[in-house]
């Protein structure tokens, strides 16, 4: 992926980036992150690794090029700088395990690093989904079911116990996927970058389906096709979430008044702006902030 596509969506930092041990372990019950992480259903990317394992219920995992529905007990790999979203379908829970792509290197200069690089660099790879039933997914899927449940059972060789099973994860990742390349873009995917770039760019302003539409140099009803096949939504729908999303931020990062806040977003109605904000989060803008500070 190159860089002037990521800049169309939000970057999700690892909560543990900073510390000694960036390993973040997300469980996630409906539509509730523990640790909180924003929730927000807009497309996103990070610079981390990601493996999700599903405990109960049904999630879907969407890309600007694909879209999987994971039933408990099913797994996948979201691998690096890809955009993509999760969402619930109905009751869920689900633990998501983030880390940096050098915890499977070793150490500098291994000759491990091929195994990783060559995987990690190729975005003809964006997903790898793990389905019961099959060899060698059913060990990636026991793999993740002891990482889960090292969380509830941690000891004084948590770290290590952590390492060895990813790095166990990943040898039986690559020992058994094998490596597209030269996939050429889809017009589709192409599209939808020059549509997101523009709503991260002019997303405070006015934005109408012709400027939207003009911005990829297509027709009104193939711009609503674009969204329609890509996201399963609408330019419309897909704005208010992302003018939401940078809404919520603000609210938990900033002490920038809620009116100030709602139009620098886009929302030039404070009150359309509480209405769409409750229908979203349950909270009123300021509960919200007052819940999240």
């Amino acid at each position: 992926m190159v860089p002037d596509r990521k800049k169309a969506f939000i970057n999700s930092v690892n909560l543990n980036a900073d510390t000694g041990f960036p390993y973040l372990v997300l469980d996630v019950v409906n539509d509730r992150s523990y640790p909180k992480n924003p929730g927000f259903l807009v497309m996103h990317w990070h610079e981390d690794l990601q493996f999700i394992y599903v405990l109960e219920g049904e999630i879907e995992v969407r890309t600007l090029d694909e879209e999987l529905k994971l039933a408990a007990g099913h797994g996948v790999f979201i691998n690096k700088n890809v955009v993509h979203s999760v969402n619930q379908s109905g009751d869920c829970h689900y633990k998501s395990f983030i880390f940096p792509d050098y915890f499977l290197r070793f150490y500098f200069g291994s000759p491990a690093e091929h195994l990783v690089d060559s995987l990690v660099e190729n975005m003809d790879v964006p997903l790898c989904r793990f389905i019961p039933g099959i060899g060698w997914c059913d060990t990636v899927l026991s793999i993740l079911r002891k990482l889960s449940f090292l969380e509830k059972n941690g000891n004084e060789f948590y770290v290590y116990e952590v390492l060895v099973f990813l790095t166990s994860l990943w040898l039986e990742i690559r020992k058994n996927v094998s490596l597209p390349s030269g996939k050429k873009e889809k017009p589709v995917s192409r599209r939808m970058q020059r549509f997101l770039a523009y709503i991260e760019k002019h997303y405070a302003e006015a934005i109408s389906l012709d400027d939207l539409a003009g911005s990829g140099n297509v027709s009104k009803s193939e711009c609503l096709r674009c969204f329609r096949v890509s996201m399963q939504t609408t330019p419309y729908k897909y704005l208010v979430e992302y003018r939401l999303s940078k809404a919520a931020i603000l609210l938990q990062e900033t002490d920038k008044p809620v009116g100030e806040i709602a139009s620098c977003t886009g929302f030039h109605q404070a009150s359309y702006f509480g209405k769409c904000f409750r229908e979203k989060t349950g909270f009123s803008p300021r509960d919200y902030r007052g819940k999240n500070q």
